[in-house]
């Protein structure tokens, strides 16, 4: 490969930078020997260069108002809402117009603004070519470049300084950890009133923020995200390998290390602490196992989800897994695996639900029959007819079967082995009182949470549970 093509080559979900490095390196020697002095010194400040596609470019269609990036620690958030700005002010040479000239940098303080969007290692100040570097001026809490656009500074915590000025473009910083957040956003949104089309870049970790999803709601608004190990070329190896060994696997490891955005409702039936406190990472002695399958009604792409859930009561004297001593009578179960599958026909999902039979030498398969009748034995039996099977038939509600098994959850009787990313973001968005419809957070049923629930229901609910004894 001709080193001019090394870019033109490039995959289109990776940066630039790590498409070249990623060539012998007489290659990439001979790429740099082949760039003049000006590129070579240029280089650093070419962000198109360094950025990550996937999430630090900005979206290529035109209709949108407000991009959020959401990220980890570390991830890279601070760089790309500074080399947004960049894209926003800058023209084609130092003192050319840009597309904006007026912009509003908002961190949760003062200080927050000019420690990390200012003056930060990522900062506006830091990722400026020499020639088009801003002049800080402290004293006035304002950035102005050799173009004349500037960028004015503000905190969160004093809403009511965002009432007067305007602007054409902001850029708002860790929105999801601000006290005032209601208050702040909607002055900015006010301010935002020059040029033909005001936009808005906001950077943050994902915290649970009730302004944070109205934002990522509003079908003028993108997102992008990225965990912190997307940055880890810039990351200390040692750092990465201490948080994810503390925090990997935790909800605040989901949320600080991955930058996912975990939507626990509010009055919910499970809470993601609830799910937390009582998470191991190998199962116990086991009693009875139970696969428990939730068919859909449809099996075509975009269909709900065959929910398929394996669950297993602890076996009597297994009281202490749970940190309560030997001699615990309740019973106890745990959640082994989430294996549901979308978009997967009748003989596909099946055979994972008998796969999963035999993987986890379950002693039963529970299946609901309220969408296909026999035609869902009949399928199991296709692919074993030696599967235990039972038929269950929903005469309640969603959340009528589900109350009881969320209140095992409080009473500190389930534990999941492992993390079950999916099938927990549906517990936590399941409601309780009713208030709005019984749907996944993607708009589907939650049929993970139906499986789930017959699995347990049959474990510890049934009156007439079999001994915990296996085989028997």
């Amino acid at each position: 490969m001709a080193p001019a093509s090394l870019i033109s080559a490039r995959p289109g979900a990776r940066s630039i930078a790590a498409w070249i490095a990623s060539h012998p390196k007489a290659l990439r020697e001979r790429w740099l020997a082949s760039l003049s002095p000006n590129a070579i010194a240029a280089l650093p400040y070419l962000w198109e260069v360094w950025a990550r596609t996937e999430h630090q470019r900005p979206p290529s269609h035109e209709d949108w108002l407000t991009w959020v990036v959401l990220g980890g620690r570390g991830a890279g958030k601070t760089r790309t809402g500074a080399e947004w700005v960049r894209l926003q002010v800058e023209g084609a040479r130092p003192e050319d117009p840009g597309l904006c000239a007026r912009i509003a940098l908002v961190a949760e303080t003062a200080d927050q603004a000019r420690d990390v969007m200012v003056l930060g290692e990522s900062g506006l100040l830091a990722v400026a070519p020499p020639d088009r570097r801003p002049e800080f001026q402290v004293s006035r809490r304002r950035l102005v470049w050799p173009n004349g656009a500037e960028a004015q500074l503000f905190s969160a915590s004093d809403p009511e300084s965002l009432r007067g000025p305007q602007f054409d473009a902001a850029w708002s910083d860790e929105l999801a950890k601000w006290r005032r957040a209601r208050e702040a956003w909607d002055m900015l949104q006010f301010a935002l009133r020059l040029g033909e089309r005001p936009r808005q870049i906001v950077t943050t970790t994902p915290r649970r923020n009730p302004v944070l999803f109205e934002i990522l709601d509003d079908a003028r608004t993108v997102s992008t995200s990225a965990p912190t190990r997307a940055n880890r070329a810039n990351l200390a190896e040692s750092f990465l390998e201490a948080v994810e060994r503390r925090y990997g696997g935790s909800t605040l490891g989901r949320q600080e290390l991955e930058g996912a955005l975990l939507r626990d409702l509010e009055g919910g039936l499970w809470s993601r602490e609830t799910l937390d406190a009582h998470r191991r990472s190998s199962p116990p002695p086991l009693g009875r196992v139970v696969v428990a399958v939730d068919p859909p009604a449809a099996s075509h792409k975009g269909a709900d989800a065959c929910g398929i859930v394996v669950a297993g009561l602890v076996a009597e004297g297994g009281g202490e897994w749970f940190g309560e001593g030997d001699e615990a009578a309740d019973r106890r179960a745990v959640i082994l695996a989430d294996l549901s599958v979308e978009g997967a026909t009748p003989a596909a999902w099946a055979a994972r639900a008998v796969g999963a039979y035999a993987q986890f030498g379950a002693d039963r398969i529970v299946a609901e029959v309220n969408q296909g009748g026999e035609m869902v034995e009949t399928v199991i039996r296709q692919i074993d007819p030696n599967v235990a099977y039972r038929a269950v038939r929903a005469t309640r509600g969603k959340r009528l079967r589900a109350e009881p098994v969320a209140a095992l959850y409080e009473q500190g009787r389930v534990a999941h082995v492992g993390r079950f990313d999916r099938l927990e973001d549906q517990m936590c968005a399941f409601s309780r009182d009713g208030a709005r419809p019984l749907r996944a957070a993607d708009g589907r049923s939650p049929d993970r949470v139906d499986a789930l629930v017959w699995a347990l229901t049959d474990l510890m609910l049934r009156a007439e549970t079999a001994p915990q004894v296996r085989g028997l």
